[in-house]
């Protein structure tokens, strides 16, 4: 039976948060958990003791790597929706109305009681993000919420790989997606996921999963001991089925499926002052020429303009006011 032309471009996947932007010194960093640039889990105590420590209060921002690729992707023009969970909170209804407003549906949002997630991103003067998250309700969504249902009529689903913390739960997603007939994106998302389910990684790629995209970090993690040669990365993870996006910052990237290998040229820009979102919107551009039917090249060059102009603004989203710019640069 031949499937009906999708009502939905994508779905996204994950867990929304709201962003709290802070710029730090590099000293400060001393005082909070784990390792600078990557992402730890912290409960509601430990995130008041982190803010009560910055100088001045913090920017706030909708976040969560996919939704930050999913608001993205609807801003360049795609039909998406998300499915993830929010608290009853004023944070949840600022969320909410921020992506109906972006044209994302919002009616797969589930809603819980309690806080809704937040993420203390720390932003040192290299411009890098450190990030300590408190998921709240987020950390609620359960498998028995998750359905096909979720994934009617949309072709294809973004998935942030912090949800394989919750192995039950990102399984059942997947298994919901596969059913609903989607193409399937994986954003590795941070070095510690890859650590921890590695293999559990392996043994999906190729099997449901089209596309996964990592950066410098995370495609390490997944290869430990195989140096920092990006392009042979790329090749060997494109050898497990799937097409390789490999993310390098301001280095570009490789973009690798099957036999076919694009490196995206470095770019260079004087005025970056926070990573935090980066490799969100350059997901969200890579999936917007993926679903238009792009060549893989003309997907890496959108994906790198709407990284390279995220990272010129502080906080995870392009402002409003550079929309009709980014438009124009891309072909």
């Amino acid at each position: 039976m031949t499937r009906t032309a999708p009502e939905i471009d994508l779905v996204g996947v994950g867990s929304p948060i709201t962003d709290l932007v802070a710029q730090v010194p590099e000293s400060f960093l001393s005082l909070v958990p784990g390792e600078k640039g990557g992402m730890v889990l912290v409960d509601d105590a430990e995130m008041g003791r982190m803010l009560s420590l910055l100088d001045s209060p913090p920017a706030y921002a909708t976040g969560g790597s996919a939704a930050n690729a999913t608001f993205n992707a609807a801003r360049l023009g795609l039909r998406t929706a998300f499915v993830g969970k929010l608290g009853g909170d004023s944070l949840a209804r600022d969320y909410v109305e921020r992506f109906a407003r972006a044209g994302v549906d919002v009616s797969r949002f589930k809603r819980g009681k309690g806080a809704s997630a937040r993420c203390l991103a720390l932003v040192t003067p290299d411009a890098q993000r450190t990030m300590r998250t408190s998921l709240g309700a987020a950390m609620t969504l359960s498998p028995g919420e998750i359905s096909a249902e979720d994934f009617r009529g949309a072709r294809h689903a973004h998935i942030e790989g912090y949800l394989v913390f919750n192995h039950e739960l990102c399984e059942t997603v997947l298994n919901a997606a596969r059913a609903a007939g989607c193409t399937i994106s994986l954003d590795l998302s941070a070095f510690e996921v890859v650590n921890a389910w590695r293999d559990w990684m392996f043994t999906q790629f190729g099997h449901g999963i089209d596309i996964v995209f990592a950066n410098e970090d995370e495609i390490r993690a997944l290869y430990p001991g195989r140096g920092g040669d990006y392009e042979a990365l790329a090749r060997e993870l494109a050898s497990h089925g799937v097409t390789a996006a490999v993310k390098m910052g301001r280095e570009g990237a490789w973009i690798a499926k099957g036999g076919e290998v694009h490196r995206n040229p470095p770019v260079h820009l004087r005025d970056a002052i926070d990573t935090n979102g980066a490799g969100d919107a350059w997901a969200a551009g890579f999936l917007f020429g993926y679903l238009r039917d792009r060549p893989l090249g003309e997907c890496g060059a959108i994906a790198s303009i709407m990284g390279s102009e995220t990272v010129r603004h502080l906080g995870p989203m392009i402002p409003d006011s550079a929309w009709a710019g980014v438009r124009k640069r891309i072909p």
